[in-house]
């Protein structure tokens, strides 16, 4: 058992240890640090890429030696529960003086740390919040390993990925990202045959900068043309070029390199978010919706102009909309509203919008309403999506930032992860 010195000195010493250790070895040293200061036998449980199963990360994988079990499923375990609402969550009877935490990127889901206390131990405030601190350590190390590991990407795939949906998850951002007055969350199916269908997002002084593209065809040509369309729209972005003249820039790349046989729709868009202020332009692609006050969703209204590849020379329009104070606006792709499932009915724009009404009224996390969307549709459609399909969520608080508390609930942290001087209340 020690005080706060020796557990801020274990924190040191795991950050020492982790500069020149492989993901492999991530377990076992934290692990042994871990044990210094008396929380015994923690594991490391990564969500797969669908978030439907949280896998055991052993120095061995699928090996794990004892009687920690190498899977666990979200929905219906203890640790599941950690994950889904960001809680530390105790263990059952048989599970005494154990406890689950989520293991956070930021307001990213990885997944999930197991410890057991030693004797004496109690999980008061300072033991909590030493979890916490653990965890977030642990996620950092996580992250620094896992792009260069083909261990995690074994780890987290139930079953084999196609090379377009290879090229799509190693281009996107993060599944979820917060600041204090905009969350964003995005989900993507089926996770391991996607081709056409890329988000991205990014963050410029009070500027967000949306964009989501929706490449032709369901092959790997479809996950070229959908990448190209990234990497132009970025370089251009970043260069200053405002959203017509990105428009312009993806449509030009894609004629150089296809020749108008390939072609995206997309929608791109930027919220002031020191005002609320929503500029967006579509090409071929669906209006966003906002849903205002958790309960009516609202069709934005502007002219498409022609995908982007086609060449057709119809210029896009700027269209402006004032979103309200927690107004949550919707970016999404056809395969969510138009796929029809075996009696030939189609989920429709009514019936995405309804279910996140409804669990926007449960209070549940933004990403956990989000995966349980994609786990809905994936039903409605026994388990087989004949297009893309994918949600790009984002949350604005209003030009007054939220309040700790409010953002903790959005995003699925633990209580009190956000501070005050962190994020000043309103």
């Amino acid at each position: 058992m020690s005080g706060p010195a020796a557990r801020g000195r274990m924190l040191a010493d795991l950050i020492a240890a982790s500069h020149v250790i492989t993901l492999e070895q991530v377990a076992d040293v934290v692990a042994k640090h871990a044990a210094r200061v008396g929380w015994l036998d923690v594991s490391l449980y990564l969500a797969d890429v669908q978030q439907d199963i949280l896998c055991l990360l052993t120095t061995t994988p699928g090996q794990s030696g004892d009687e920690r079990p190498d899977l666990l499923r979200v929905e219906g375990t203890l640790a599941g529960r950690s994950f889904q609402t960001g809680g530390i969550v105790e263990g059952g009877a048989s599970e005494s003086g154990q406890w689950w935490v989520p293991l956070l990127n930021g307001t990213e889901r990885l997944g999930v740390l197991r410890a057991s206390a030693a004797p004496g131990l109690t999980l008061d405030g300072h033991a909590a919040q030493d979890l916490r601190n653990l965890a977030g350590l642990v996620a950092l190390m996580v992250i620094s390993k896992r792009t260069v590991s083909d261990t995690y990407a074994r780890l987290v795939r139930r079953r084999r990925m196609n090379v377009a949906a290879e090229m799509e998850w190693r281009v996107m951002p993060p599944r979820t990202f917060a600041t204090d007055r905009v969350l964003i969350s995005a989900a993507m199916e089926p996770a391991y045959e996607v081709s056409g269908d890329v988000f991205d997002y990014a963050i410029a002084d009070e500027t967000v900068h949306l964009s989501l593209f929706d490449a032709m065809g369901h092959d790997t040509a479809a996950g070229l043309t959908a990448n190209l369309a990234v990497a132009a729209g970025r370089n251009h972005r970043r260069a200053g070029a405002g959203l017509l003249q990105i428009a312009e820039a993806v449509d030009q790349v894609l004629l150089e390199q296809f020749d108008a046989h390939r072609f995206t729709t997309g929608l791109l868009a930027e919220l002031d978010s020191a005002t609320g202020l929503l500029t967006w332009t579509t090409l071929g692609h669906p209006p966003p919706v906002v849903i205002r006050k958790g309960r009516t969703a609202l069709n934005l209204s502007g002219s498409p102009a022609p995908p982007m590849g086609t060449g057709l020379g119809v210029a896009p329009t700027l269209c402006q909309d004032q979103l309200e104070p927690g107004d949550r606006l919707l970016l999404y792709t056809d395969g969510i509203t138009e796929a029809r499932n075996r009696e030939g009915r189609e989920f429709g724009l009514e019936g995405f919008t309804h279910f996140l009404i409804q669990h926007h009224a449960d209070g549940l996390p933004v990403p956990e309403t989000l995966r349980r969307l994609m786990r809905h549709h994936l039903a409605y459609h026994g388990g087989q999506l004949g297009d893309d399909a994918t949600v790009l969520l984002l949350e604005w608080s209003g030009p007054t930032p939220y309040r700790p508390a409010r953002m903790e609930a959005l995003a699925g942290l633990p209580e009190h992860t956000t501070s005050p001087e962190a994020l000043p209340r309103s």
